[in-house]
């Protein structure tokens, strides 16, 4: 598995790749697992649908290292528009955003001013969650977000478990009363930077998630958004939370639409706070290789698509 999950990752970066297998047939429909469409119309009935079913959701359109001013202007007109939207139809969904998407590539005072304004925007009830990139990108994107924190009481980061510096970053955000997205980690890393062992991602996954549960956290005001679809980590996450006294309500999981759909409604079902990110858009074979590469096991039905079409 580690070494089909390295294909994968070398694949999420091919610039060939990602301009040609977009075309095949089998390649969208093989995606259409993971996302309900590229449009936000597509994401906004996914979304109500989810709603039904007593899930909330996190929105994001996909794409990353836009190349000029403009683009990044067009995405944070798109996400005021996702706000607008969510509010119309009475939503519980907030959105979730890339840097690079805003500018970050181009200016750190260009980036901040549309975060700034998209948390502005949002409301003070409505957390703007900022995905966390590759490791080059970990040290700005905090940076940003401590800035952001000191404005703004509703925008939250994601942190990655497979990073060795993780924890550290995760002590250091902690006084703030952050609110954390914890997932494992879905880019190609080095083993100086990351843990290259699977066991060993998850067991600092759970240690990070302990940490993030912890009453002294609970009491600081920390937003936890537990993202994984691990069963078993989920499991010691419920087992962790029960002995620590924590009612359902106040445990929160994140998971991806499409991956784990039983589980999620499980979680729906027996009290968790349950949000899906759903994402959509028409650059989505990059962020779709990660996906593969997150579970390979996934190749699986990839297959059953090449040979059924």
């Amino acid at each position: 598995m580690g070494v089909m999950r390295s294909i994968l990752l070398a694949a999420s970066q091919n610039s060939w790749l990602r301009e040609h297998a977009p075309r095949y047939r089998f390649v969208r429909r093989a995606v259409s697992r993971f996302m309900p469409g590229e449009q936000l119309e597509d994401a906004l009935a996914a979304a109500e649908a989810l709603a039904r079913q007593g899930m909330g959701t996190l929105l994001t359109r996909l794409g990353e290292n836009v190349a000029s001013e403009e683009e990044a202007n067009q995405t944070a007109r798109h996400y005021t528009t996702v706000l607008d939207a969510v509010r119309q139809r009475g939503l519980d969904a907030e959105i979730s955003v890339k840097l690079t998407q805003l500018g970050l590539d181009l200016s750190r005072e260009l980036c901040y001013r549309h975060l700034a304004s998209l948390i502005e925007y949002a409301g003070p009830t409505s957390v703007v969650w900022i995905d966390m990139e590759a490791s080059p990108y970990v040290d700005v994107t905090l940076e940003l977000y401590r800035r952001a924190r000191a404005a703004f009481p509703n925008v939250g980061v994601c942190l990655q478990a497979y990073l060795y510096r993780t924890a550290d970053d995760l002590a250091s955000l902690l006084p703030l009363a952050p609110a954390i997205r914890l997932v494992k980690g879905a880019y190609r890393e080095p083993a100086h930077i990351a843990f290259p062992r699977k066991r060993d991602v998850d067991e600092n996954y759970y240690v990070l998630a302990s940490r993030l549960l912890a009453p002294e956290a609970r009491r600081a005001g920390v937003r936890a958004g537990i993202a994984t679809h691990d069963r078993n980590l989920i499991r010691r996450i419920e087992a962790l939370a029960a002995s620590d006294g924590l009612r359902k309500q106040e445990v929160e999981f994140q998971m991806l639409f499409g991956i784990q759909r039983s589980e999620q409604l499980r979680l729906a079902q027996e009290g968790y706070r349950t949000r899906v990110l759903i994402s959509y858009g028409s650059c989505w074979f990059p962020w779709y290789m990660r996906r593969l590469a997150e579970r390979p096991a996934n190749l699986t039905f990839v297959l059953k698509n090449i040979f059924s079409s």
